[in-house]
């Protein structure tokens, strides 16, 4: 008999959490570092400052619910993407 188990490790599900936070602290940072590098870029060129449009906005944020729904989908095994075919 084996003593391997269906279940997960202990703390499991706080390790994900630490993970993910850590990983959105490092895309937000980068993120807003390439938004303020490009902003200071155009501000040198042009001298005219940029507002960011609604419809921008709403594109970026369509663009981030993609995002967490293909990582939703990394958390399911193969039997259950195999049944929403």
């Amino acid at each position: 008999m084996s003593n391997m188990s269906n279940e997960p490790p202990p703390g499991w599900k706080n390790q994900a959490y630490l993970i993910g936070a850590t990983a959105g602290l490092f895309f937000g940072l980068l993120s807003a570092y390439m938004y303020t590098r490009s902003a200071e870029d155009d501000l040198s060129n042009q001298r005219l400052g940029h507002r960011i449009t609604s419809g921008e906005m709403l594109g970026l944020g369509l663009a981030g619910l993609a995002m967490m729904r293909q990582v939703a989908e990394l958390g399911k095994g193969k039997e259950d993407k195999s049944k929403k075919k």
